[in-house]
């Protein structure tokens, strides 16, 4: 039986002078335990321990992974050239600082078990000057019909095991410097993503064509291991003229099917899955929802109909599945696919103008971005979707009607209250500012008054003077807590967020820096060097997340002039254990739908931050 529980009420702050705090009483989702304990284990990556060397001036940071697969009560031993450097075993913590030595020493760790100690682990990662970089060979760059020229930049990454070895790869997007938004008119290049490994290695180029337009909010790709035989899959939408990454042509290659605005509005549309280690074309099928009538989706040239976005979801609890949606602003569609032995099936479709959700209210509440989690405690991901949310049987869940909005979190904001929590801005000025929710039926524990189109919202714990996830938004001159009370100055950004620092408190990343909060002022803590961001005024890196080392997260930006990814991984010495977020498979998801629309930091599936409970173990299973 779920038990209700009493929600807390409070003002809003200066900057809303009209704010309100709603107080509502929602419905807690099942024990995530317990919901833990009694599901199977989750299909996952199997994984090395990353092991990574930062150099600091007085010595080297070396981190590595705790698995979901390791015992809880794993030790590890750290050796340099084969000669053991820590005293007695590591086991509050997966890092050591063996200080004074050189930037070029080379480590191993090795596990505990039962007193017995295990084999090796690949040798370190070396930081040498506190970064590594990934060498990129940028596409030939070309001129459009109309006669501009352009050359490419490197774009959003992604992660995952392309080639089966145990450390992941880079799936990187390259952009043409004349992509556009879907309001501009304009012929642009097409768009590249490249397989590459950690050193560098290229594994192939797809070339999507002349017939998918290039800007943030066409091309979602997702990198993950959708059949589980231990290497990641590539899947993207592509079109006629789409060249596979052993050079075989999708469709009708000779087709052009812009119109003299340089949009693409006919054609076909298809949906193709990449083999990881090879970029060949696996198996493609037509593109749900197909675009239809243009004008259908809101206009006539083009801006509604061609607004993608993409994620990756447990929706039966167990095995990944692929999410391709279409539209947000009006009509929504969102696929569910499945990737296994070789081919596509599908598994639900949501429909917005279907009979069965025409007219309650799920249409035109979509974000610049989705999220993917288990909201209702039943132990299978649903996919909230802005304003509104599908379970995972493909049913509407709920819709809060707020409307569209840029920016969405969804986690264990409140760890006060069982179950995740989830906050989102509002781009309409007559909607709510910002809203916080019950993702398990669309609740509003707490609203700010509609004033404007509120660009930037974040939810994270970058603060210990509040329990919980602290939220904050540009149109918002006041950071909250969970019940929406003002407590203080709002951080000076509003774009990112990473674990960097020793403690469990989360760090602002905005632009080429990472920002530590406090109510006085924010401190640096980290300023790349020769690197630039991505998207506009997003601001936002190519990656950031747990890829490498322990539970902290790296940066990776790509350099200035495009010639390489340059991954940043903390120097700070940390007395926290957590497993590897790779192995929590919320934030694993998080971390393959962050390139999808206006990108956004993946949120675990528990709480992190200051006083914490000790973090549960993930259970999964492993090819």
């Amino acid at each position: 039986m779920r038990h209700p529980r009493t929600r807390r009420a409070s003002a809003a702050g200066a900057a809303l002078a009209a704010a309100v705090a709603v107080a509502v009483t929602g419905l807690p989702a099942p024990s995530a335990g317990a919901a833990a304990a009694a599901a199977p284990p989750r299909q996952a990556e199997r994984l090395d321990r990353g092991l990574v060397s930062v150099h600091t001036g007085s010595g080297n940071l070396v981190s590595w992974r705790w698995l979901a697969t390791d015992p809880d009560g794993v030790a590890f031993n750290v050796y340099r050239s084969g000669t053991k450097v820590n005293a007695s075993p590591v086991t509050g913590s997966t890092n050591f600082f063996h200080a004074g030595a050189p930037g070029h020493a080379g480590y191993t760790v090795r596990a505990v078990v039962g007193g017995v100690e295990q084999a090796d682990s690949p040798p370190a990662v070396q930081f040498r000057a506190g970064y590594k970089d990934v060498p990129l060979s940028p596409p030939a760059g070309g001129t459009t019909p109309d006669g501009v020229a352009y050359a490419y930049e490197a774009n959003d990454a992604s992660v995952g095991d392309l080639d089966g070895d145990g450390d992941l790869d880079f799936v990187l997007k390259w952009q043409p410097t004349n992509a556009k938004d879907n309001s501009q008119a304009g012929y642009t290049g097409s768009t590249v993503l490249d397989g590459i490994t950690l050193e560098g290695t290229r594994l192939w180029r797809v070339d999507l064509g002349r017939n998918i337009r290039s800007g943030a909010h066409y091309t979602q790709f997702q990198v993950y291991d959708y059949d589980g035989d231990g290497r990641a899959e590539v899947a993207a939408k592509t079109a006629d003229g789409t060249v596979d990454g052993r050079g075989a042509v999708l469709g009708n290659g000779a087709a052009d099917h812009r119109n003299s605005r340089g949009y693409v509005l006919s054609g076909p549309e298809y949906l193709t899955m990449f083999d990881g280690r090879t970029g060949a074309a696996l198996g493609t099928v037509d593109y749900v929802p197909a675009r239809g009538n243009v004008a259908s989706w809101g206009d006539g040239y083009g801006n509604r109909v061609d607004r993608f976005l993409a994620g990756t979801a447990y929706l039966d609890g167990v095995r990944p599945s692929l999410v391709m949606a279409r539209g947000y602003y009006t009509r929504t569609v969102v696929a569910a696919w499945d990737w296994r032995d070789g081919r596509f099936t599908r598994r639900w479709t949501f429909d917005t103008d279907s009979s069965t959700n025409a007219g309650r209210g799920y249409d035109g509440q979509g974000s610049h971005s989705l999220s993917v989690g288990d909201v209702d405690g039943d132990g299978r991901d649903e996919v909230v979707y802005g304003s509104m949310a599908v379970d995972d049987d493909g049913r509407g869940l709920w819709t809060a009607r707020t409307g569209h909005g840029d920016a969405q979190h969804l986690g264990d904001l409140d760890p006060g209250t069982p179950g995740l929590e989830y906050f989102k801005v509002s781009e309409s000025a007559s909607q709510p500012a910002a809203l916080y929710l019950d993702p398990a039926d669309g609740a509003v524990r707490w609203r700010l008054a509609p004033c404007c189109d509120n660009g930037r919202g974040v939810a994270g714990d970058v603060w210990d003077g509040s329990a919980g996830a602290e939220v904050w938004s540009s149109a918002d001159g006041s950071v909250r807590d969970a019940g929406g009370a003002a407590k203080g100055r709002k951080p000076s950004s509003a774009n990112f967020l990473a674990w960097w620092d020793g403690d469990p408190s989360r760090e602002l990343l905005d632009g080429t820096r990472v920002d530590k909060y406090g109510p006085g002022g924010d401190t640096r803590l980290l300023t790349g060097a020769s690197v630039a961001s991505n998207n506009g005024t997003k601001a936002t890196p190519a990656l950031s997340g747990d890829i490498l080392g322990d539970w902290r997260e790296e940066v990776v930006w790509r350099t200035a002039d495009n010639r390489n990814l340059r991954i940043y991984s903390t120097p700070h010495l940390t007395g926290t254990r957590i497993t590897t977020l790779l192995h929590d498979t919320m934030y694993r998801t998080g971390l393959a739908w962050q390139n999808t629309g206006y990108n956004q930091p993946p949120h675990p599936s528990f709480h992190i931050g200051a006083g914490m409970r000790t973090a549960p173990r993930p259970r999964v299973s492993t090819p």
